[in-house]
This record gives structure tokens, sequence and C-alpha cells, in this order.
């Protein structure tokens, strides 16, 4: 599998080659905004180079929300960010799973999810896969617990969604690492991209603070097992700073 970083937008082919990575992930807008992408000022670099390319979808993005003012925009915002990505040769778009209020039916967010790809479906698809993230925290949240994510899979699975496994975010929710690949497996059928992060913060603890592979509170050995048995592209979001030491520790630890 090839493994690289979540970089900085405006040069992901400079920070590439920083930090030896094979594979970039980057935002196309301002991640805490509704603003939809602008062409990519090193597009024509990225599609000549060998990176794998994923691109991160805003923060704000909310499919499941029953808020019109939130997921009407969420909708189009995923859309036109598809489309950007596309632009820049990306293999797919993360979305997070999103939340509903902790008085409000999740059923309702799940149909809201089915609703958007079935519309999306006729009316052409999406220009790249949409690749679902589970998500560390939110009691109402739709890929938080794997019970929930089964749920949703059985809505959206069989209109090709992906799956972006984030082991930052299955620790803080309370998932075992142990098998994880295996239990992901079961639900979605597919593991698209390894978001391979470190906590913070113990198990359980709902919260979303990435560490590096050494200092963080997940052991470095389960996590070079979910890398080695999901089999899939790596990007690390761990602080910048320690980047490159968690590319070389993972190339490394799996013998490449």
């Amino acid at each position: 599998m090839s493994i690289g970083a979540h970089v900085r937008d405006d040069d992901p082919v400079g920070a590439a080659r920083e930090r030896e990575a094979e594979v970039v992930q980057f935002f196309l807008s301002d991640p805490q905004s509704f603003k939809a992408p602008q062409p990519h000022p090193q597009t024509a670099e990225l599609l000549a180079s060998d990176l794998t390319v994923f691109v991160h979808s805003p923060y704000r993005v909310n499919i499941a929300s029953t808020n019109n003012r939130i997921r009407i925009p969420s909708r189009k915002l995923v859309v036109q960010h598809a489309e950007g990505a596309a632009q820049v040769g990306a293999k797919g778009l993360v979305v997070h799973g999103g939340h509903l209020g902790a008085d409000e039916d999740p059923a309702i967010g799940i149909d809201n999810w089915r609703k958007f790809f079935e519309r999306q479906q006729a009316d052409g698809g999406f220009a790249v896969p949409i690749l679902i993230e589970n998500t560390a925290g939110g009691d109402n949240a739709m890929a938080r617990r794997f019970d929930m994510l089964a749920r949703l899979w059985d809505a959206v699975g069989e209109f090709g969604a992906g799956f972006c496994l984030d082991t930052c975010h299955a620790f803080a929710a309370g998932e075992d690492l142990v098998d994880i690949t295996d239990r992901v497996m079961r639900i979605t059928g597919r593991i698209d991209l390894v978001h391979l992060n470190s906590s913070r913060d113990e198990f359980g603890s709902t919260r979303d603070r990435h560490a590096n592979i050494k200092t963080g509170t997940i052991d470095a050995k389960q996590l070079v097992d979910v890398v080695a048995a999901a089999g899939a592209p790596v990007v690390v979001e761990t602080p910048s700073d320690g980047q490159a030491e968690d590319i070389a520790f993972l190339r490394e630890a799996l013998g490449r």
C-alpha cells in the first residue's frame, strides 16, 4: 500500500516531496466554510505526478442534518468538491458521516444520506467516489459507533459508497482496534483509505485530537496491524512536524 499525509492546501506537491509521501490529502477550500472550490494552482503538477491524491470535504458538511440550511448546502458542496477532486486526479472525496440533534431520530439522518446518493445517481453520479469517514464523537452520529455505521451502510452501500477508516476516531469512539478491519469489512465490504492517526486522549474519550504514532496513546503495533490488514492507501493526519517520521516508521514496520 502507498503511504502519505494530509498536507497544506497550497503546495501539496512540495509537501509530499518534503515527507517522501506517496499519497497526499488536502482541502480545496476553507474547511470551516461552505465555499465552492476554485481551480487548484498545482493541478497540472498533481496530474503529472505519481502521487495518489485524496481530497477532504469541508468540516461544515452534514448530509444527515434535518436542518435545511445545513443539509441542502452540504449536498451542493459535496457535489462541487467531488468535481474539484476529479480535476486534480483524486481517487476519492472524504466526507464525515454527520450527526443529528440529541432528540432526533437517527433513521432520518440515514434516510437523508440514502436520498442524497439516490438523487445524485439519477443525476449521473459523483465525479469521484464518496468515502464516508467514521467519526470520533456525537451521541447521535451516523458513523461513530459501528452498529450505527451498519444501519447507514444498509442504506447507501448499494450506491457504491466508499469507506475511510480513521484509527483515532475509532479509538475515541470506544471501538477496539484489534481486528477492526475485519469488523469494518463485514459492514461495508471495503476500506478505500486509512487515516492512520494516534490519539492525544484515552480510549473512548470521544475527542478528535490526533497525535503522532510514537507519542500518542494508541499502541503503535496496533496501528501497524491496521495498515497491514486494510491493504489500502494510508494518510497520516498527525501533527505536521512528525509526519515524515510517521511515514518512515510505517514503511520500516511494514518491511517496505
